[in-house]
């Protein structure tokens, strides 16, 4: 098997498959193909199982600030659009309420100030305080056996996306598949890829494939392919891994709690799975471990390759491992995959979403979880906060660790656009006809609509306060 493409991409996740349709539908490039090392799309990462099931907006993520949570907005929009517009069957997303629960004074007075005057309420139309009373309405298990006397305040959207991001991911590949340009390639590992005078040849399992130019979308596997052409020098990954807990029936929809704003790992959280409501999920927990894919040992020697095995790679371990919040933490997600103290020691985490549960109703989520690569810059000895891409020469290289999977249509319209000029402007994007298909269609407030509800809910937090007396893009040039 081997062939000449216009544009390779390398990898069959979200990232990969996103950027297939947008180049695919929108763009005239003439030839494209996407290679997969699995037998199936979407079966790491992107799999149903292995991720939150979230579509991250920013409006409750309490560790974004305003301007990530703008930055994210937008990209969370395309992909609820594109639901919107090919999912009217909910096959692969559910629509949920969703809120941020803040429980005692401190939690109540920093969900206020962000909504009021750290301007998410302004920025998020639909976004709305409400008290223990509305808490109870939307969400029973949140208040039932919690003190009266304890002050809660949640800030509350109907726009809670439940998305399995695996059969999205299927969804754009058979979107892409539609057109006579595009050709799938599953069961084929890329072994080696070599730049030659006019694009770069790519060694996979089952042949040989040239292109102009490339895109590599394979995860914690990018930098180790980027690397091995000699970029990304200065970075390394801090592979994390995410397990959950299940419960029987307690929440209609999704419920976070606050997030240390230092922490770049989702804050436990409960909520319904995508495809059965009456099975909810609790978590996730977060581990440090040396692997690239969840429960694959062939992946440590992976992981040792982007390690490097080198003093500013060590260094930089220790300088982020030994902050003071970081590492109780670290330490903490360790104990809750053990036996039997595991459960006890989560069991508070998921009684600040629902106190009436006990130990013998949640349990591990067996085969549940993947691995997220977050980035480490060995220059400043740093965790850097989201996304990296590196750009080379007609190449570009994607580490997406969250919220990759719900910016995935926005990095694609920005490769997008990158691939055209990489092929010398000789095709066009039409950017317009992919917002149709998309953002167009995710449902808005009305301007009047939306300054009511602004005005109601800054009345309805002044009135709490009284009775009741906070973008992560990195972007390396071909020369760093």
């Amino acid at each position: 098997m081997s062939g000449k493409y216009d544009l390779v991409i390398v990898g069959g996740g979200i990232s990969g498959a996103s950027l297939l349709y947008t180049t695919a539908k929108f763009t005239d490039i003439d030839s494209i193909a996407l290679i997969e090392k699995e037998s199936e799309i979407a079966a790491i990462n992107s799999h149903s199982t292995n991720n939150s099931q979230t579509l991250h907006f920013g409006d409750i993520e309490t560790n974004y600030t305003l301007e990530k949570a703008e930055e994210v907005k937008e990209g969370a929009e395309l992909l609820a659009g594109y639901l919107e517009n090919h999912d009217a069957d909910r096959e692969m997303h559910a629509k949920r309420s969703k809120m941020v629960l803040g429980v005692g004074e401190e939690e109540v007075d920093q969900l206020e100030r962000r909504y009021t005057e750290e301007g998410f309420g302004e920025l998020f139309p639909k976004l709305r305080a409400i008290d223990r009373e509305e808490i109870a309405e939307i969400e029973p298990k949140v208040v039932e056996g919690r003190d009266p006397e304890t002050e809660m305040l949640a800030l509350q959207t109907p726009d809670g996306y439940v998305v399995d991001y695996g059969e999205t991911t299927k969804s754009f590949i058979e979107q892409a598949e539609e057109e006579a340009n595009v050709d799938i390639y599953t069961g084929t590992e890329v072994e080696d890829i070599t730049e030659t005078l006019d694009g770069y040849t790519i060694g996979t399992s089952n042949g040989r494939f040239d292109c102009d130019t490339t895109v590599v979308a394979a995860g914690s596997h990018s930098l180790q392919i980027a690397k091995e052409l000699g970029y990304g020098q200065d970075k390394v990954l801090l592979p994390i891994a995410g397990s959950f807990f299940l419960a029987d029936d307690l929440l209609n929809g999704k419920v976070y709690t606050l997030q240390m704003k230092k922490l770049p790992f989702a804050a436990v959280h409960g909520d319904a799975d995508v495809h059965d409501a009456s099975v909810t999920r609790f978590g996730p927990t977060a581990k440090l471990v040396p692997t690239l894919e969840r429960g694959r040992m062939s992946t440590v020697k992976d992981f040792l390759d982007v390690f490097g095995l080198n003093a500013a790679a060590f260094l930089s371990y220790a300088n982020i491992l030994s902050d003071r919040i970081l590492l109780p933490y670290v330490i903490r997600n360790l104990v809750y995959d053990l036996p039997e103290v595991g459960p006890r020691q989560f069991l508070p985490h998921v009684q600040k979403v629902v106190p009436s549960v006990e130990l013998e109703d949640i349990e591990r989520a067996k085969g549940y979880g993947g691995v997220r690569p977050q980035i480490v810059d060995t220059k400043n000895k740093s965790l850097d906060m989201g996304e990296a891409k590196i750009i080379g020469d007609d190449i570009i290289f994607n580490i997406t660790p969250s919220p990759g999977a719900s910016t995935c249509l926005k990095n694609a319209v920005k490769d997008t656009h990158r691939v055209v000029e990489f092929l010398d402007d000789e095709y066009e994007f039409n950017e317009d006809a992919l917002r149709e298909e998309t953002i167009d269609n995710f449902p808005r407030v009305d301007d009047s609509e939306a300054a009511e509800t602004g005005d109601a809910e800054a009345d309805e937090v002044g009135s709490v306060e009284s009775d009741e007396t906070d973008d992560g893009t990195v972007t390396v040039d071909a020369d760093d």
